[in-house]
């Protein structure tokens, strides 16, 4: 199965046109569609912390607290598709990203304190776009690929990208049609 993690919110969203390409790419199997505007999540505060802590504590892994976790850890692979805004990418995926970051159902901890990974997924594609110049992203690929191959257990991240669409006399249809071009020679 493909988790689709689309933390998108243009109904014309170039991230997720690229995104979408991408998934249909690797549709060999089932796709859940996660868009993370419709999944109401909102980030932790003590009171719901302190109930998903508890529900980790008794065993209760069929908790709803712990349900995206669980789902995010079995699938085969994962697309997330996230533009970069200011600096780093939409707040919906952080709050997903708190949300799925459980402890005994992502990653666990190795006896002398080590992360260890316990997603099933072999690949994870980070599809994004800019408007302006964003080659590197440390603060929004960067993270999600040391959290991936640092505590998720991911080991093949990879990052598709077409940015500076918005700079002036840019050819946005190019740009966009290069990124195409490299999602098309993505192997299922």
């Amino acid at each position: 199965m493909i988790l689709f993690v689309d933390s998108t919110v243009r109904e014309d969203s170039r991230t997720r046109r690229l995104a979408e390409r991408l998934v249909s790419r690797l549709a060999d199997n089932d796709v859940r569609v996660l868009r993370l505007e419709d999944e109401h999540l909102r980030p932790f505060d003590a009171r719901t912390l302190d109930r998903r802590t508890r529900a980790i504590e008794a065993g209760r892994w069929n908790s709803p607290l712990l349900a995206k976790a669980a789902e995010f850890a079995s699938v085969d692979q994962i697309v997330v598709a996230a533009p970069f805004w200011d600096l780093s990418f939409p707040a919906l995926l952080k709050t997903y990203i708190e949300w799925i970051s459980v402890i005994g159902v992502v990653f666990r901890y190795s006896d002398d304190g080590r992360p260890i990974g316990l997603c099933r997924a072999r690949r994870l594609f980070y599809v994004s776009t800019s408007g302006g110049p964003a080659e590197t992203d440390p603060f929004g690929f960067g993270y999600v690929e040391a959290l991936a191959k640092s505590f998720w257990g991911i080991p093949d991240v990879r990052r598709i990208a077409a940015t500076g669409l918005d700079i002036v006399g840019a050819d946005v249809e190019a740009i966009l049609r290069s990124a195409e071009t490299e999602i098309d020679k993505v192997r299922p």
